[in-house]
């Protein structure tokens, strides 16, 4: 009878502790905290475990942070039970890099799906993940890894590519620039005595917008060197990384697929990136001085080299356009078309009546109109009006008006001369006979973006020329 009530007195003290035991740590709690769910833990084996994630460590439950409370009646038993059985708390054991934080066990294990090493006992916790060995889980992440590198290397062969397309791009302007000088220089040439200043003027305002163009073409080839040493680094770092051991590779390895990213844009040219010819030479005369009439030509509309197909040469003072002998070296902006051989005015407009003239000369085929500024520049395309683009044109000696149904233009004579008469506010683009002022063919829509002369010359060698307008200037 004594002896069974020593070993039920014996017993009591070991339920006891096992109550009071921490089942993390498995010692006596410190410190103990209470979690929603009523689980208790020593707090400094709760904050151990948030470093995997903000469940409880025994039910998996979720649970917001700063809800864990002071387990008070808890930690009272716990120094109540250590004073009484003349306890000592023993030394706690420490994780270290290799043992799991939570359970103080080597981690032998590699949860697919959570990305990380685990333990024996975290088995319970991942059981519906795939779990590997450290030997299977490396070259799985390895190989990962090795894709990233893969993908970042292409880049940087890209991003050389466009360095040398932007550095093409800045002898262009050069060329550009001096082509420009070349004009404005004959101009002030012919009007030197009266207009000795206004030269000056422009060619400062011709050299600034250069070095504006190129400086800011240069950043960014500046910007796109950098990205291909920041793809070096990143590419160095990763390989490094994947040359370690398994454990520390895959410890390591969210934080490396964290850093294996690359949100930044590709470079490219931008929109605007080239001289703005227009402004310089376009109409150039005509801005100069307008009391010299005698000496001055006004054109209505220019072209846009910028937007002009490779395989179009303008003049001079962008007023005439045909075929290049040769495909021209130019860069792949965004505005130029390519491969459709069409170039644009320079200027384009939103609202107000606008006129001008095409002499189209004996040219077997061509195409002159208006189109939205949105239209397609790098790929083929029908022209027609539901394309973005009004227009009539010639081909196969047939006069037509590019609409869906292509309607056929009847004409008595051959016209050499069109002009297009553009309202914007009524959505009228009407095509006359400019040698007889015959009326051709009125198109109608309502325009809702900014709309560009457009010239299609074909490849021929006579040029298409976009005659002079009447000029007169009145003071007030």
């Amino acid at each position: 009878m004594s002896d069974s009530m020593d070993e039920d007195m014996s017993e009591e003290p070991l339920h006891l502790q096992q109550d009071l035991t921490c089942p993390v740590c498995q010692a006596i709690f410190q410190d103990p905290v209470l979690l929603p769910c009523t689980h208790s833990f020593c707090r400094e084996c709760l904050q151990r475990s948030l470093q995997v994630n903000r469940k409880c460590p025994l039910c998996r439950e979720v649970f917001e942070e700063g809800k864990d409370i002071a387990n008070r009646a808890l930690s009272s038993a716990c120094e109540t039970f250590l004073r009484q059985a003349n306890y000592r708390r023993p030394n706690q054991k420490r994780a270290s890099e290799d043992t799991c934080n939570l359970h103080l066990k080597p981690l032998e294990l590699y949860c697919e799906k959570d990305e990380e090493p685990v333990c024996v006992d975290c088995v319970s916790l991942h059981s519906t993940h795939r779990l590997w060995s450290l030997k299977d889980g490396a070259p799985m992440c390895k190989k990962e890894l090795g894709f990233k590198v893969q993908i970042f290397e292409k880049k940087v062969e890209s991003h050389k590519k466009m360095t040398h397309k932007l550095s093409n791009a800045v002898e262009y302007i050069k060329y550009q620039a001096g082509q420009a000088e070349n004009q404005i220089k004959l101009e002030f040439e012919r009007l030197r005595k009266a207009l000795v200043t206004e030269e000056a003027l422009r060619l400062k305002a011709l050299a600034t917008e250069e070095d504006q163009k190129i400086a800011s073409i240069q950043e960014l080839i500046a910007n796109t060197n950098k990205d291909i040493d920041d793809l070096k680094e990143l590419i160095e770092t990763l390989k490094k990384e994947m040359g370690n051991e398994d454990l520390p590779l895959l410890r390591n390895f969210q934080n490396l697929k964290r850093k294996a990213q690359w949100t930044r844009e590709d470079p490219r040219l931008p929109d605007g990136s080239l001289l703005n010819m227009g402004k310089h030479v376009g109409d150039l005369s005509f801005n100069i001085w307008k009391n010299m009439q005698a000496h001055v030509k006004y054109n209505p509309v220019v072209l846009n080299p910028n937007t002009a197909s490779p395989w179009l040469s303008l003049n001079a003072d962008l007023t005439s356009v045909k075929e290049s002998s040769e495909r021209l070296t130019a860069p792949d902006n965004p505005e130029r078309f390519d491969p459709c051989v069409f170039v644009l005015g320079v200027e384009g407009y939103t609202s107000g009546k606008h006129r001008w003239d095409v002499i189209v000369g004996d040219n077997p085929k061509w195409i002159v109109g208006v189109c939205k500024e949105s239209v397609a520049r790098k790929k083929k395309f029908t022209v027609s009006t539901n394309r973005g683009v009004w227009s009539i044109g010639l081909s196969k000696g047939v006069y037509t008006a590019l609409t869906p149904e292509r309607t056929e233009l009847q004409v008595q004579q051959r016209p050499e001369r069109i002009r297009i008469k553009l309202n914007i506010d009524k959505g009228e683009v009407s095509f006359w006979d400019g040698g007889t002022a015959k009326h051709l063919v009125t198109l109608t829509h309502k325009f809702d973006e900014k709309m560009f002369p457009i010239f299609g010359p074909g490849l021929h060698s006579n040029p298409m020329i976009l005659a002079p307008g009447k000029m007169a200037v009145h003071t007030s």
